[in-house]
């Protein structure tokens, strides 16, 4: 059990370069509608926990907070209709119309300017999209990259917890991140703890139609909102295999789909569509030649080790197994030496969304 000082000090880890500076009319309305063509045309689109966590360990990993004694989790727990998909990666648009919003000149002198860097280059961009739904995640860090050590050749849980650590700031890639919502809803918005999750959190207030956030998300834990009416937040019959689509037989519409059945249908007005544009930073010359010629990068054995060896000073004491990267009780294990608990305060407007426990 760590100690309320220890807590803190995890806590005020966990802090952005920037508090996230609020925009509004961050898309034309052609953009949004060639975004959401895609969407419609390149679909069916899988949940996000399905595309990226095979066990509730590496996507507690990613999370703060913890269970009642006793009480194992499984990957149904966290079972919401969120679903993603990507629009451009490793630098490259996926989707030749939506050059302009990811080779965004605009975006990129925003991300200089939130870093006060010189330099700045587009990474990734991805959507999240869905209807009316629950939101069940206490509070979470996006995946930081690290020279060497990556969300694309490393798993999710294991960069994540390497942010939570504190120890690899020397290698952190500087990032800023464009993050857009599409939603009509009057109660939902976004959630995020600029201070540390032991402090107070702040609200970007609803309704967030085309408004967002210039923001470094992977030091911010930070959270979507549920969204919708109650009773249709979480589909009768969701299930990990099922996929979101556009209605076939209505422009206006979109449905959810396990196999042929359709387990629930919503017209647009009726989602939430986040568009996430993510760029890397480079204060001067030196910093953009050091991530470029790879002079100082980390490996992923390196990183274990490290951690290990911190937590083995600190009284935890791991024995790293044959398959760390995917060892349920390791990965829990890890963690939990860097988890100071969730965040202490949730806004009153906008509540953790409620779990059942069996």
């Amino acid at each position: 059990m760590l100690t309320e000082e220890r807590r803190m000090e995890l806590s005020d880890i966990l802090r952005p370069a920037s508090p996230p500076r609020e925009i509004a009319d961050v898309y034309t309305d052609d953009q949004r509608e060639r975004l959401l063509d895609v969407v419609r045309k390149d679909g069916p689109w899988s949940l996000i926990i399905a595309q990226h966590f095979a066990s509730p360990e590496e996507l507690i990993a990613t999370m703060s907070g913890r269970f009642p004694e006793g009480f194992t989790p499984t990957l149904d727990l966290f079972l919401t209709p969120t679903f993603r998909g990507f629009l451009a990666n490793h630098g490259t648009v996926l989707y030749p119309e939506l050059h302009d919003c990811f080779y965004n000149a605009e975006f990129l002198e925003m991300a200089k300017s939130y870093w006060n860097a010189k330099y700045a280059k587009p990474q990734m961009m991805l959507f999240n999209i869905n209807g009316p739904c629950a939101n069940r995640d206490p509070g979470h860090l996006d995946s930081p990259s690290f020279r060497g050590v990556r969300y694309e050749n490393a798993p999710t849980w294991l960069v994540s917890v390497m942010g939570k650590s504190g120890l690899f700031a020397d290698y952190m890639i500087k990032m800023a991140q464009v993050i857009t919502w599409f939603s009509l809803d009057q109660g939902s918005g976004f959630t995020y703890w600029p201070n540390g999750p032991l402090r107070a959190p702040e609200r970007l207030q609803p309704p967030v139609y085309n408004r967002g956030v210039v923001v470094q998300n992977e030091m911010l834990v930070h959270r979507g909102e549920a969204n919708g009416p109650l009773e249709q937040q979480v589909p009768a019959g969701l299930a990990f295999d099922t996929l979101f689509a556009g209605d076939p037989n209505s422009q206006d519409h979109w449905v959810l789909k396990n196999g042929d059945d359709v387990i629930a249908r919503h017209h647009t007005d009726e989602l939430r569509f986040l568009v996430h544009w993510s760029s890397e930073v480079y204060e001067d010359f030196d910093e953009l030649k050091k991530n470029m010629d790879h002079s100082d990068d980390l490996t992923i054995d390196k990183t274990i080790d490290m951690m290990v060896d911190d937590l083995s000073k600190k009284g935890y004491k791991l024995d790293i197994p044959s398959e760390p990267l995917h060892d349920a009780e390791f990965i829990g294990a890890l963690n939990a030496g860097y988890d100071l608990g969730g965040p202490a305060v949730y806004p009153q407007e906008a509540p953790l969304s409620a779990f059942q426990f069996a």
